[in-house]
C-alpha cells in the first residue's frame, strides 16, 4: 500500500512540476461548446420510442438571441408533410414570435459551410398560446427526398439545461393523425465567469 501511495505522489509532484514549468506561458482562454449537438448523448431511459433528430444553433449561452436550425433529413420521414408541430416543454420559457419562423429547404453545413435555409417554404406558422407548441402548415404538402427544416430567431431562455423539442407530422390521407418523427435536444449553456 506504501508503494501506491509513493507512486501517486510522484505522480502528483511531476504534474505540480509540469504545471509549474508551464506557468510563463500566455493564459490559454476557456474553450467555447459550439451550437451543435454533442456526439455522444446519454438518455436514462434509452427506448426505441426516442429518435434523435439533428439541429444547429448560433448560440448557445442562456438569454443570447439565437438562430435555431431544427432539420428533418430525408431519412428522418417517409411521406409528405401537410402539418408540423413542435411540441415545447413549458420550462423553455421564450416568447416566440411567428414572424421569426419559417419552414425551409435546408443545407445541411459541416466544416466548410454552415447549415442555412436555402429556400423558404410558403406556410402558415401558429404559436399556441401557452407556448409548448408551434404549428406549421405548408401551402402544399412537402414532399420527401429533401432536407427540410424550421428556422427561428429567437432569445435563449433564461433557465439553463436541456429542453426536448418533439417533431408530430401529419400526412396526407384520409384520417388526420400525426406521427412522432423524432426530438432535438436543445441544450442551453450557464454563462461563462
Amino acid at each position: 500500500m506504501s508503494f501506491l501511495r509513493a507512486a501517486t505522489a510522484a505522480t502528483a509532484i511531476g504534474l505540480a512540476g509540469l504545471a509549474a514549468s508551464l506557468s510563463p506561458l500566455a493564459p490559454v482562454a476557456p474553450a467555447r461548446a459550439q451550437g451543435t449537438p454533442g456526439l455522444m448523448e446519454f438518455r436514462w431511459d434509452s427506448t426505441k420510442d426516442y429518435r434523435k433528430l439533428y439541429y444547429f444553433m448560433t448560440d448557445t449561452a442562456r438569454l443570447k438571441r439565437s438562430e435555431y436550425y431544427l432539420l428533418l433529413k430525408p431519412k428522418d420521414r417517409k411521406t409528405a408533410i401537410l402539418k408540423l408541430t413542435v411540441g415545447i416543454p413549458k420550462s423553455f420559457d421564450v416568447d416566440i414570435n411567428p414572424k421569426y419562423v419559417q419552414l425551409c429547404y435546408m443545407k445541411e453545413g459541416g466544416m466548410l459551410a454552415r447549415t442555412r435555409c436555402e429556400k423558404q417554404i410558403p406556410a402558415v406558422v401558429e404559436v399556441s398560446q401557452d407556448r409548448t407548441a408551434i404549428e406549421i402548415f405548408p401551402e402544399t404538402p412537402v414532399p420527401v427526398g429533401k432536407t427540410i427544416g424550421i428556422y427561428m430567431n429567437i432569445f435563449n431562455p433564461f433557465n439553463a439545461g436541456m429542453y426536448q423539442f418533439n417533431a408530430l407530422a401529419q400526412a396526407p390521407g384520409d384520417i388526420p393523425i400525426s406521427g412522432y418523427l423524432g426530438s432535438w435536444l436543445i441544450q442551453i449553456d450557464p454563462p461563462n465567469n
